[in-house]
């Protein structure tokens, strides 16, 4: 597939980014003096990106999936620009710039959307679901690459360039993709007349704001206690809205999240098990670099190369499950089985204490991984084939969106979670009032601070440490162990091995190549 580059580039795009920036957040800080914001630099780019998410997906459908992409690249590379340019002298250097940083990663992440679903959705419109399975297992791989790289490339840009240079370098990328797509992309495109659900699309705007404020600011140290009345407003905000959004979408002629879809049984089951997915996998693998970097005593480049074997075997795994599926046309067990090495992974991992050694650790994420591979992909190759080809650009929005939610929530309830059992076995090894002494300066924490411990206070901290990561990844296998019990309810429909535009349903149209 010609074009297969260029969706290669646009991928990198997406994961590269938040990986580079994360690294680079501490010099971004320092320079533009907004500690107190910092948070938003990345509330705001989730926002942007989960908001847009099922809109660029129902955009593709009606207009077009190349315009509709490209136009998503060009809008993520205007706010990498801008984001580079935030506080400098160009918009007059007035001491704002973490505002405008973070306006512009909003924006970005707008663009930023629309990446990663258009892509699936693209592979969709060209590759039949029999075929599919090989193209998004290297996608997969492209991804895991690129969750490796990510650090990597922001250490370096933060030691040896400018922090804006972890902006600048999407320009490059996002402009080869640019014209590598406009040259060998094309696709059918449909001229009908259509209207945009507009109301639609601003009520569930409303309402994954508030869930993704929830989720950032519940239980949070920058945030709000779940309990008050913010995050309550906001849960409040989320249900109307929900419940709003329902028969606004009945009474649609193009709903902006065609509900029907949704009563597929294997579109509901899986976007169950995409937003458990997210929510055990990624709110749980968070704490990865937390245990290698301060219990383990690894630096932050080091602990990126140490999730290695994590990304090579859910790398290799994808690779192999998308050709056995391209080769057999059987992809029901792989969800099952995936789910259930996750689980494992998620035992194993917290069955570790302080004294646990870094290549055992490897070992452990590396089986981690292997259940990520099985699984990444093959939902949404799920996802896809249980809908009409008219109505994929949903069924991939809905599917990356589910995953993004349930992360969110993960990162939200298992950072709760260890901040509380962190507590209590500090004021169990070392008593409340000492506890309390060490937790206040937690936040700064780090494997040199740690180093300049007194022992008798830096070996039962370790120890508390450990003891409340562990707690979280077993946590973790409570929603990982529904993974496999759900898929296993899934019902094998055969893969369609025709061209994908055989199965278009669209209105009376036109179709031209885009």
């Amino acid at each position: 597939m010609a074009v297969l580059p260029g969706l290669m580039l646009a991928i990198m795009l997406a994961m590269l980014d938040n990986m580079i920036v994360g690294t680079a957040m501490p010099r971004i800080v320092g320079e533009l003096n907004g500690l107190e914001y910092f948070t938003w630099v990345t509330t705001a780019y989730i926002l942007g990106t989960t908001v847009s998410t099922p809109i660029w997906g129902k955009l593709g459908d009606l207009y077009g999936r190349k315009n509709i992409f490209m136009g998503s690249i060009v809008l993520f590379l205007v706010g990498s620009a801008l984001c580079g340019m935030a506080g400098s002298s160009i918009f007059g250097g007035t001491g704002d710039g973490m505002v405008e940083l973070i306006a512009f990663r909003a924006l970005q992440g707008l663009g930023a959307g629309g990446l990663m679903v258009n892509v699936m959705a693209i592979i969709g419109d060209l590759v039949p679901p029999r075929e599919r399975g090989q193209y998004q297992g290297i996608m997969a791989a492209i991804m895991s690459l690129a969750m490796i790289a990510g650090p990597l490339v922001g250490g370096f840009i933060t030691d040896h360039l400018n922090w804006r240079w972890a902006f600048y370098v999407n320009l490059p990328l996002g402009g080869v993709a640019l014209v590598w797509l406009l040259l060998r992309l094309h696709l059918p495109k449909y001229r009908t007349e259509h209207r945009i659900d507009w109301l639609g699309a601003g009520v569930l705007t409303v309402g994954i704001t508030a869930l993704v404020l929830i989720t950032s600011w519940g239980g949070q140290a920058h945030g709000y206690p779940w309990g008050s009345w913010q995050i309550i407003s906001l849960a409040v905000l989320a249900v109307v809205a929900i419940a709003v959004f329902i028969p606004i979408e009945r009474r649609a002629a193009e709903p902006i999240m065609p509900l029907h879809v949704f009563g597929n049984r294997n579109f509901t089951l899986i976007s169950l098990i995409g937003f458990l997915l997210g929510f055990a996998m990624f709110g749980a693998i968070s704490f990865i670099p937390l245990f290698q970097q301060l219990v383990q005593g690894a630096s932050a480049t080091n602990s990126g190369l140490l999730l290695l074997p994590m990304m090579a075997a859910a790398m290799v795994v994808s690779l192999f499950v998308g050709r056995a599926i391209t080769k057999t046309g059987t992809y029901r067990i792989y969800p099952v089985v995936g789910g259930a090495i996750m689980a494992v992974g998620m035992l194993l991992l917290g069955l570790q204490d302080a004294h646990t050694p870094s290549w055992q650790t490897g070992l452990f994420i590396a089986v981690l991984g292997l259940g990520m591979g099985f699984l990444m992909q093959t939902t949404m190759l799920i996802a896809q084939n249980s809908v009409e080809q008219k109505d994929l650009g949903v069924a991939s929005s809905a599917s990356t969106f589910f995953r993004s939610i349930g992360g969110s929530f993960g990162v939200s309830l298992f950072g709760a979670i260890f901040n509380n059992r962190l507590a209590d076995n500090l004021a169990e090894k070392l008593g409340p009032q000492a506890a309390g002494a060490v937790s206040a300066g937690g936040g700064r924490m780090d494997p040199a601070t740690l180093s300049h411990l007194p022992p008798q206070i830096k070996v039962p901290f370790l120890d508390a440490l450990a003891g409340a990561i562990g707690n979280v990844f077993l946590w973790a296998i409570a929603f990982a162990v529904l993974v496999p019990v759900l898929a296993a309810l899934i019902k094998h429909v055969p893969l369609r091995s025709g061209a994908p535009g055989e199965s278009r349903q669209a209105e009376p149209a036109v179709a031209v190549l885009d």
